[in-house]
C-alpha cells in the first residue's frame, strides 16, 4: 500500500529533537502525531511522490494520522498544475486540515492564473465553520488579491467575518497589515472605522507597525487608532 510506503519513508527522515520543537509551534497537534520531518525534506518526497501513478490512492486517505501527511497532501495539491483537478484534490482536503502550517504552506500555483475562477470557492470557504477553511480563504485574498486584482469588496468580505478562533483572527489581522502595506489609503478607512473586532483591530495595526513596507509617517497614525478597549484573546 502506497500510504504503507511513505509512512515508512517518514520515519526513516525523523529527526526527533525537530519533532519536539515543531511541537511546540503546532498546539493544536498532540506531540504523538508529529514525526519530526523538515519541511525541505518533505518538499522534496513531494514532488517524487507527484510522479507515481498510484498517487491517487493515497489522497484518499482521509483523515490522515500524522501531521507530515498533510503536509505531504498540501504539497501535493500546491504542484498540480491544472486548475480543475487542483480544485478536486483540495476540496475533500481542506476539512481535515488542522493547524495553522498545513493550511498556510498549502499554496497552489495554479490559482495566480486563475484567480477569478478562484473567487466562488474564497467566498465559500469564508461562510465555512471550520477553523481552516476561513483560514485559508483569507490566506488566498492576500495571496493573489492584493495587488492588480485588487477590489474593496475583498477587505469587505474579511470584515464580514465573526469568529473567537485565534487562527482565524490572527489571519485577519496578517491580511490588514499586509493590505496596508499595498493598498494603504484604500483600506485605511477599514481601520478608522473599526470595522474588526477590538483584538483583531489592533493586532492588524501592530503588524503593520513592525512591517518595513509601512513608512514613519504611517505607522505613527496607525498607532493613534489603536482601540483603546482591552480586547479578550482569541481561543487557540
Amino acid at each position: 500500500m502506497i500510504l504503507e510506503e511513505i509512512r515508512e519513508e517518514l520515519f526513516s527522515l525523523q529527526d526527533e529533537k525537530y519533532r519536539d520543537f515543531q511541537s511546540r509551534l503546532i498546539p493544536t497537534i498532540e506531540r504523538g502525531a508529529i514525526i519530526g520531518v523538515r519541511t525541505p525534506a518533505l518538499r522534496k518526497l513531494a514532488k517524487q511522490l507527484a510522479k507515481r501513478e498510484d498517487i491517487d490512492l493515497f489522497f484518499c486517505q482521509l483523515p490522515h494520522e500524522y501531521f507530515e501527511e498533510n503536509q505531504l497532501h498540501a504539497f501535493l495539491i500546491s504542484e498540480i498544475k491544472d486548475f480543475s483537478p487542483c480544485m478536486e484534490k483540495i476540496t475533500p482536503f481542506l476539512p481535515f486540515v488542522d493547524n495553522w502550517a498545513t493550511c498556510d504552506q498549502m499554496s497552489p500555483k495554479v490559482f495566480r492564473r486563475h484567480r477569478q475562477e478562484l473567487l466562488p470557492y474564497i467566498k465559500t470557504w469564508l461562510a465555512s465553520d471550520k477553523t481552516y477553511e476561513v483560514r485559508f480563504a483569507v490566506g488566498m485574498l492576500m495571496a493573489h488579491f492584493l495587488d492588480d486584482d485588487f477590489d474593496l469588496a475583498y477587505p469587505g468580505l474579511i470584515c464580514g467575518v465573526r469568529s473567537k478562533e485565534y487562527y482565524i483572527n490572527m489571519m485577519i489581522a496578517w491580511y490588514f497589515a499586509t493590505a496596508l502595506a499595498k493598498q494603504y489609503d484604500a483600506v485605511l478607512p477599514f481601520l478608522e472605522e473599526k470595522r474588526l473586532e477590538p483584538w483583531t483591530h489592533n493586532k492588524a495595526i501592530q503588524k503593520a507597525i513592525e512591517s518595513r513596507r509601512i513608512t514613519p509617517e504611517q505607522k505613527e497614525y496607525l498607532r493613534g487608532l489603536k482601540d483603546p478597549v482591552r480586547a479578550e484573546k482569541p481561543a487557540q
